[in-house]
């Protein structure tokens, strides 16, 4: 996340909660095939019934990637938080070239499979995804509080970004002493975002 949000929500203990309409991939829950008439507006109601008082949180099992910190971390500029999640929040999504072929009956197992399908082109993001229930918006956003379910073990602060320890240590208050801080940095052989050893080159 950017630099604002990232300090603001580690002082806060929470995560922005994903509203499934705002998501930035126009295909979600709609990767199988919609030329019947008829499927496509039942699916297509389903997904804004959904959205009403469901939303997602979006983990990524690599944060190597440097696409992910250019599209996500404002650049290279933010930063990216580590948790440790429970394995049965986690649906892990799948990465597929066409869509799926629809179902006669669509089930409950049939809708999480569309909540969890995306576009093989998506593949880097290694996503997983914890589906939660919306309740009351803050800043006019939901958010998710941090807990032993979901509990921060990194930060990690991008190779471009002028954020410094002071800052990182000010937001976390009590937590620094239980959560690794590290500044990131580019590879030198790979196209890779690494973990920069050299503590005495960020402040």
């Amino acid at each position: 996340m950017n630099k604002r949000y990232g300090l603001e929500n580690l002082a806060k203990r929470r995560l922005k909660i994903a509203e499934i309409m705002s998501l930035n991939d126009p295909f979600e829950l709609l990767g199988i095939s919609l030329s019947d008439p008829a499927l496509r507006r039942a699916v297509n109601e389903t997904k804004a019934a959904l959205s009403k008082n469901r939303g997602i949180i979006c983990f990524s099992r690599n944060w190597r990637n440097p696409v992910q910190w250019a599209h996500y971390a404002d650049k290279h500029k933010g930063i990216c938080l580590g948790f440790d999640v429970l394995d049965s929040y986690l649906v892990k999504v799948d990465y597929v070239r066409n869509r799926l072929t629809p179902k006669k009956n669509i089930d409950e197992q049939f809708m999480l499979k569309l909540l969890s399908t995306k576009f093989s082109h998506w593949r880097y993001e290694q996503e997983y995804r914890v589906f939660v229930s919306l309740e009351d918006k803050v800043d006019d956003c939901y958010f998710k509080e941090f807990s032993s379910d979901m509990l921060l073990k990194q930060v990690i602060v991008g190779t471009m970004s002028d954020i410094s320890r002071s800052d990182i240590d000010n937001a976390l208050g009590r937590l620094k002493s239980d959560v690794e801080v590290f500044k990131a940095r580019p590879a030198f052989k790979t196209f890779r975002i690494v973990k920069q050893r050299k503590k005495r080159l960020w402040a």
